[in-house]
């Protein structure tokens, strides 16, 4: 499988690009995937100067192999925003994303959620509303890998 390492660096631009196209977008709140959404997620809310973020836990993958049924836990009380961003490092199956949106859009119909991903694979369930490039690699995060 070929592999991308991707950088601090590269990932500094990308974020500030991520955000400079949700600028817009008047988000009350961000969700954070955890775990390989947290460091976006936090980048995120500094650059829209977003003080309420909230994390919500998946768990699809074990390291690099897909496991069968995916779990979402730790679902965060939404009930007073009307906007929310969801987001992530990478789209890949989009089962999870597919997943967390179910759950918050049964339990909050009010939301407009919007997903915000870093990278993203086309051949993906579900596509994010804003996100920065295409994945043709697995990506190595420098979070995971330094």
């Amino acid at each position: 499988m070929e592999k991308y390492y991707y950088g601090y660096d590269e990932f500094k631009v990308d974020v500030n690009n991520l955000a400079s196209k949700l600028q817009d977008e008047n988000f009350e709140a961000i969700v954070g995937i955890a775990r390989g959404g947290l460091l976006v997620t936090q980048f995120l809310a500094i650059k829209l100067n977003l003080r309420d973020v909230f994390t919500i836990n998946s768990i699809l993958y074990d390291d690099t192999t897909k496991k069968e049924n995916g779990a979402v836990f730790n679902v965060p009380d939404l009930s007073s925003y009307k906007k929310v961003v969801i987001a992530d490092d990478i789209i890949d199956s989009g089962e999870t994303i597919e997943n967390i949106i179910k759950i918050l859009s049964d339990r909050f119909p009010h939301i407009e959620f919007k997903v915000a991903s870093l990278f993203y694979k086309q051949t993906a369930c579900v596509q994010p509303d804003f996100m920065e490039k295409e994945a043709t690699a697995w990506i190595d995060f420098f979070w995971e890998v330094d």
